[in-house]
């Protein structure tokens, strides 16, 4: 059973009620960032029941080391975490000298949690009842600035219902935090210097080992009924904690109300000794500004944004909202601006997989921020991973390949591998071919062939030499295999000849000498640095060409089928449909062992292949796989129904891509895999936005040109989408009679809809 307390709504994420058992949900779904710092839905105040607190910024991690029963060589050194970074939104309310605390409060009436996605910001209101019997109505807005990176801002409203009341407002910034997940339980940060004046605190610390050093701040304003008070602060400094506390009489109806800004300013962005004078300068900003025009600035922020990257879609409330939550998360976790930084799989809403970068971003994002941003934001995706190039190596060097070979790795921060579970550390290798895939599509789209002679042909050699010392020679099969992998699927670990890990290992091979080709023709100094650099010579391009030539693709003759991997017809081929659903999700229920030997996928695995490569097959190639393995795919990975949304609209089984649809879209929002409370799903929601573009819009780039095949779901009246193609902006509107394109920006275009080619202009 599915969670269903999201109320439907088109542009919002809505709560009505209060439920503590909830809480912890709710702190994921709505959960605000700004690109370059995040947070989960805490309360600003008091609360003692279950929650789970987190603040991050992006690219600040501490090193945690790994914890294994005995190592193994190759081993990473740590696994990197994303650190749970000290609170500044914290406001205490005391009310005739009793703490409020929604946990404890007598009664909870009117509660309302929303998520404005159109606007970027997060408000609740509720009516309480306290121990001492005081009613009060409370109305809270926050949002973290899309203008102001290292800014936030809280606005936070107290109205006594019943009686006249003495209200006190307990602004504070807390070091004191930690980590829900360590391996260790080590301290993260140090506490260096807290400082107090006026209505200003700071407190500068700086993390252990990796000494990335921040200044946690803030500032406050009071009002009331909505004219400012000249109110001082008693201001209070205890070891890890900085407060001020601001107490008024306040009448029967009057609304007692405190702003307040705060936020981070960190040594990636200023000099180090000067943090404080950094977050001064953004406090004098925020209250030049006011709590107001601040507002109003991320209001028009976002009506940008949306402008854009918007999909409209009439008729499906549910389906309106999921999409929209998903553009909207996707947003907050990344803007492009900063190549130093990348999409967690978490983003800024949970600890869960400490908050790194995975094959998740050539894989699933990319598309998105190439269509709906400019393409140099995909491109700074792009050269992140050539930054981190010297490092994946190393990392290759480190499990005893050589000569330049490169294993990007599967979770990282800064090119170093720190994932600490052997199977996937060691074995998810196919993680190799998504940044190629990456480089591939990211010119197949835009067109812009500059990054491969500039960075991108470097990748491409380092990831084939890695494959080809990868695959050895079988004199059984008188081929060439890969043994011991991970496929996507990592319900199957340390299998041999996974299709998927070998498919794209020879395409990778193959590609790499293809570029090798035509840089060398046209591009001939690059090509010259190119060489030099990697002293790759023709002897090596030949024994790479031969492995690439000679790689065994695994294929049943009995079923017409490329085969998951050499033993999957082994296993017991029981489907999906006639396991007991109280099983489900068998990750939850089932030991390990057992789902080793079963034949259940946890997502895409042949399939992604397929979706990766679909102009290398037939039509009738993709249906006859999607028949064979989609019946054995439990779904249990975020990264899932997208792929097989879009290869069921492919093939015209739009109930069933309708439905894929909505459980990648509402994968959170309704929490299929009951595991929402640890954070929200961010890189699969590049994979619903594909689902209706590339799914339900048929969107592809074949022969340098744009194609659409679009259809629709029944259950819609219409739908539209905008997409950014070599600097044009395309706007296709999609009903049950008709399809339309036009143009909004850029010159005139030739694309193919149902394979009649048009012009736009």
């Amino acid at each position: 059973m599915n969670q269903d307390y999201i109320t439907p709504d088109a542009w919002s994420i809505i709560e009505e009620g209060f439920d503590v058992n909830r809480v912890e949900s709710s702190e994921s779904l709505f959960s605000i960032g700004n690109g370059s710092m995040g947070q989960r839905a805490n309360f600003e105040e008091t609360y003692s029941g279950s929650s789970f607190q987190g603040s991050y910024i992006g690219g600040i991690f501490y090193p945690d080391k790994t914890r294994v029963g005995w190592w193994k060589n190759g081993y990473p050194e740590y696994f990197a975490k994303v650190l749970n970074a000290p609170n500044w939104i914290g406001i205490n309310l005391v009310i005739n000298n009793e703490i409020f605390d929604l946990f404890s409060a007598k009664k909870v009436e009117n509660f309302r949690r929303e998520l404005n996605m159109k606007e970027g910001w997060l408000g609740r209101s509720f009516k309480a009842t306290l121990q001492n019997d005081i009613q009060i109505e409370v109305e809270i807005k926050r949002f973290l600035s899309l203008e102001h990176e290292e800014l936030g801002a809280i606005k936070f409203d107290v109205t006594p219902l019943n009686s006249d009341a003495e209200i006190t407002f307990q602004p504070y910034i807390d070091s004191g935090i930690t980590n829900q997940d360590t391996n260790w339980d080590d301290q993260f940060w140090k506490t260096t210097n807290i400082e107090t004046k006026g209505h200003q605190a700071f407190i500068e610390s700086h993390t252990l080992k990796t000494l990335y050093h921040i200044c946690t701040y803030m500032e406050s304003e009071l009002f009331l009924n909505n004219s400012p008070l000249d109110l001082s602060a008693k201001t209070s400094q205890k070891e890890l904690e900085a407060s001020a506390s601001y107490s008024k009489s306040v009448q029967q109806g009057q609304t007692f109300t405190i702003h307040k800004f705060g936020g981070y300013t960190t040594s990636l962005n200023h000099d180090k000794k000067k943090l404080v004078d950094a977050a001064k300068n953004i406090l004098k900003t925020a209250k030049d500004s006011g709590f107001e025009k601040l507002l109003t600035e991320q209001k028009d922020a976002w009506s940008s944004i949306w402008k854009m990257s918007d999909i409209e879609i009439a008729g499906d409330v549910k389906a309106q909202q999921g999409i929209r939550f998903n553009i909207f998360q996707l947003n907050q976790t990344y803007t492009g601006t900063d190549h130093r930084l990348n999409i967690g799989p978490k983003g800024f809403t949970g600890e869960k997989y400490g908050g790194s970068t995975y094959w998740d971003t050539e894989a699933y994002c990319i598309p998105f921020y190439m269509a709906t941003k400019d393409q140099e934001v995909a491109r700074n995706l792009l050269k992140y991973r050539y930054n981190h190039l010297e490092k994946a190596i190393e990392n290759a060097e480190k499990l005893g390949f050589k000569n330049g070979a490169a294993l990007y790795p599967m979770v990282t921060m800064n090119g170093e591998e720190s994932h600490n579970e052997w199977e996937i550390t060691f074995e998810e290798i196919h993680r190799n071919g998504a940044i190629a895939f990456a480089i591939f599509n990211y010119h197949r789209y835009t067109g812009d062939y500059s990054y491969i002679p500039e960075m991108g042909l470097e990748v491409l050699i380092a990831i084939a030499r890695f494959w080809y010392q990868r695959a050895n020679y079988s004199e059984q099969k008188n081929k060439y295999v890969i043994l011991g992998v991970t496929g996507p699927n990592e319900y199957e670990n340390n299998v041999n000849n996974n299709w998927y890990t070998n498919y794209i290992a020879k395409w990778c091979i193959e590609y790499a000498v293809e570029n090798l080709k035509k840089v060398e023709k046209d591009y001939k100094d690059d090509y010259a640095r190119i060489i030099q650099k990697t002293k790759l010579n023709n002897t090596e391009i030949d024994t790479m060409l031969n492995v690439a030539d000679n790689l065994y693709l695994p294929y049943s003759e009995k079923h017409g089928v490329y085969l998951q991997q050499d033993g999957f017809l082994d296993k017991e081929m029981v489907k999906v449909d006639d396991l007991d659903q109280n099983q489900r999700p068998i990750n939850q229920n089932w030991s390990w062992d057992r789902i080793l030997r079963s034949p259940y996928i946890k997502q895409a695995d042949t399939l992604q292949g397929f979706y990766f490569f679909e102009h290398h097959f037939k039509k009738e190639d993709i249906e006859k796989h999607f028949d064979f393995y989609e019946p054995f795919t439990v779904h249990e990975s975020s990264l899932s129904p997208c792929v097989h949304s879009i290869q069921a609209a492919l093939l015209d089984r739009m109930e069933q891509a309708y439905a894929f649809y909505l459980r990648t879209s509402r994968l959170d929002l309704d929490d299929y895999n009951k595991e929402v409370k640890e954070g929200c799903h961010i890189t699969s929601m590049a994979g619903t936005w594909m689902s209706i573009v590339e799914g339900f819009g048929g969107m592809r780039v074949k022969n340098n040109q744009l194609h659409f095949a679009p259809k629709i779901p029944k259950e819609w009246t219409s739908y539209s989408f905008k997409v950014n193609f070599r600097n044009r902006i395309i706007k296709a509107e999609i009903n049950h009679d008709a399809t339309s394109f036009s143009l909004e920006r850029g010159d005139s275009l030739g694309i193919v809809v149902d394979g009649t080619l048009i012009n736009i202009q």
